[in-house]
């Protein structure tokens, strides 16, 4: 049955010699895969392999049946094409981590409007902003958090939960407000944050992840997210 939604790319692999399977987070059925042919053959005359890179917004129509691993798409274009996120680097590798960590975390093959509408409004952020997003995947992480069931009420929860799993993050009081911020305000409040205390709480907020994702395993993009932003 064809049925329009909204998606917002994870990711992507090689399927076979021309196609793809691709991970979409959608608005209507929550997190799925689809199966995309032709996109790498050297005769497709539009690059609509770059539809699937990390956080694209997508506007789908698809072939949808219920308890399928896999299914087709029949239309596909965005509405939002990026003139920066994917250009400049330090976006490039924010966007590069948060996908990661999506991908491990979300499952639920069900639609989550209210968690579709923050994925969609925290891309449009990143991409517009041009100035003061140097927090950006520090407060994305806390506020994914509330929609995966985890989320710390404020810095001192965050703090504690941590510890009692023997992870020793002992924040300053700069670092603590920071926190603080990040957890209850909108998404761009700036936070007053070092180079050094962002990458102690960027090392603390994986560990937290942990905690709650058994399967979380190893984020290969944090190193690369280090480097480029320190």
């Amino acid at each position: 049955m064809l049925q329009k939604t909204r998606g917002v790319a994870l990711s992507y692999i090689r399927y076979r010699e021309t196609s793809i399977i691709a991970r979409v987070y959608t608005e209507e059925y929550g997190l799925q895969s689809y199966i995309v042919n032709g996109v790498r053959s050297a005769k497709s005359k539009t690059n609509k392999i770059a539809l699937y890179q990390p956080l694209t917004l997508l506007e789908m129509v698809v072939y949808y049946k219920q308890d399928r691993e896999l299914h087709r798409i029949s239309e596909v274009k965005t509405n939002y094409p990026f003139q920066s996120l994917p250009f400049e680097v330090a976006k490039a590798s924010m966007a590069m981590f948060v996908t990661e960590m999506l991908t491990k975390t979300l499952k639920e093959e069900t639609g989550n409007p209210m968690l579709f509408r923050f994925l969609m409004d925290s891309v449009l952020y990143l991409e517009n902003a041009r100035t003061n997003y140097e927090n950006f995947h520090l407060a994305f992480l806390l506020k994914l958090t509330t929609f995966l069931g985890f989320g710390p009420e404020n810095a001192r929860e965050f703090e504690n939960q941590l510890r009692e799993n023997s992870y020793p993050f002992l924040p300053d009081d700069d670092t603590d407000r920071g926190l603080n911020t990040l957890i209850r305000l909108p998404l761009g409040t700036p936070a007053t944050l070092s180079r050094a205390q962002r990458n102690e709480l960027l090392d603390a907020l994986v560990a937290y992840y942990r905690i709650h994702v058994d399967s979380l395993g190893e984020v290969k993009s944090l190193p690369v997210l280090r480097e480029v932003l320190g």
